[in-house]
């Protein structure tokens, strides 16, 4: 089976994971692993079993950003911070696939070049609330015409759940967005070949309609797999 890395949050120092992002990888064919947050050793050797990584939603990014963090929004425990980075610079150097959910979106921006809003609301100019604490509901999202993403999900627009206060700002070179909300705040991104997607909101909360995504991610990382038998190389995407 294509083996997926699933990251996790870091609450009272307890790894802690959403059934529901194990659930969205095994239904679309891949055998879920839930990375563990240890020594750079233990990540690396972790890194080198997977075929492909699922970045999960989590507490604010604090690198790259635009503006202060607000209030409502706490940022991450160095534990989970430090281990995600390490854990997705690793999966980028060995030029695995990956989806970036929310959060994760946001980190694999920032680590590979872009900015990131710390308050989206409050930073970009006619951004409306995207967060359920601030009142904010389901919203409609238009699929970019060229985009793979508007590919794999079969649709030119969709409505997506909403639980994010930071956002995209600078969208890192490597990646093009591919998804915007009427408000124009960035609610997917991918790299040319879709080996690399982040969406802003949380596909996994989504049922049958978003099996796509995960499924792409296995055919992905299926596709790969082969060319890893040689040694590492850095990815070209990977920024520092």
């Amino acid at each position: 089976m294509i083996r997926i890395g699933i990251t996790t949050s870091f609450e009272q120092g307890e790894q802690r994971l959403s059934r529901d992002y194990v659930r969205a990888v095994a239904s679309a064919g891949g055998l879920p692993l839930v990375a563990p947050m240890g020594e750079r050793q233990t990540t690396l050797a972790f890194a080198s079993l997977l075929d492909g990584l699922v970045v999960t939603g989590g507490p604010a990014i604090t690198k790259n950003l635009i503006g202060a963090l607000p209030d409502d929004i706490r940022e991450p425990d160095p534990v989970r911070s430090d281990a995600d980075a390490l854990l997705l610079r690793a999966c980028l150097d060995r030029g695995l696939p990956v989806l970036g959910i929310c959060y994760g979106m946001q980190l694999l921006n920032a680590l590979c070049g872009g900015s990131i809003y710390a308050d989206v609301q409050r930073d970009q100019d006619g951004s409306l609330a995207h967060s359920e604490k601030r009142g904010a509901s389901d919203h409609l999202v238009e699929l970019a015409p060229d985009s793979h993403l508007r590919r794999i999900l079969d649709a030119e627009r969709l409505m997506v759940n909403t639980r994010h206060i930071q956002a995209v700002a600078r969208v890192a070179p490597c990646f093009r967005v591919s998804a915007r909300a009427s408000d124009n705040v960035v609610e997917a991104f991918e790299n040319e070949d879709a080996t690399l997607l982040g969406v802003q909101f949380h596909p996994e909360k989504m049922g049958t309609r978003m099996q796509p995504l995960f499924r792409h991610l296995i055919e992905r990382a299926s596709q790969t797999r082969p060319k890893r038998a040689r040694p590492e190389t850095h990815h070209p995407i990977h920024a520092a």
